[in-house]
């Protein structure tokens, strides 16, 4: 029965580890690892991979950089031209976890179910994201950073200017070069 029973756990213990994922963010600044949070946000975990799985972010850029608030990335070439989409997946905002500094969240339009590709990290605790801190819906958390939150700062320090419609534009491009899966 012991035996059973240390054997049990054994495999319980192998099955959660093969089903957490982590992924190397690959970036021209250095490498961001993130962890996965498949158990609170699913169906953005799951969007997040086949994205990545797919080869889509390779060659995007963080194209929206905001000292003292995240950096955002996953849509746009480094020419600022915007990538076709899958559809959006719907909104997970409500699953406890907090827009803090080092987490990876959604990025979307005013539709809580907008979010397609692109994604941001979170360079400070950014409460007012947060589901129902604007009486709203708030941004889908679905990652922490492990590690590379220095990489993060750095890209949070680099030069911006407006390029045509768009803010905060690093003036040289930070490319992510890959998001492949850890395990």
């Amino acid at each position: 029965m012991r035996k059973s029973l240390i054997t049990s756990l054994a495999l319980l213990a192998l099955c959660s580890q093969i089903n957490a994922a982590e992924v190397d963010i690959l970036t021209n600044q250095g490498t961001i690892r993130v962890d996965l949070n498949d158990e609170a946000a699913p169906k953005s975990v799951a969007n997040f991979l086949r994205y990545a799985d797919e080869g889509f972010y390779n060659g995007t850029i963080f194209h929206r950089v905001i000292r003292g608030f995240m950096v955002q990335g996953g849509g746009f070439t480094k020419d600022l031209e915007r990538k076709t989409t899958h559809q959006a997946v719907a909104y997970e905002g409500d699953n406890g976890l907090a827009n803090n500094r080092g987490t990876l969240a959604m990025a979307r339009t005013q539709d809580p179910n907008s979010a397609t590709s692109q994604f941001f990290i979170n360079q400070v605790d950014n409460t007012f994201l947060n589901d129902g801190a604007r009486g709203a819906a708030g941004y889908t958390v679905f990652g922490n950073v492990v590690s590379g939150m220095d990489i993060v700062d750095a890209i949070s320090a680099v030069p911006t200017s407006t390029v045509g419609p768009y803010k905060n534009v690093p003036k040289t491009p930070v490319i992510i070069e890959s998001i492949t899966r850890v395990n």
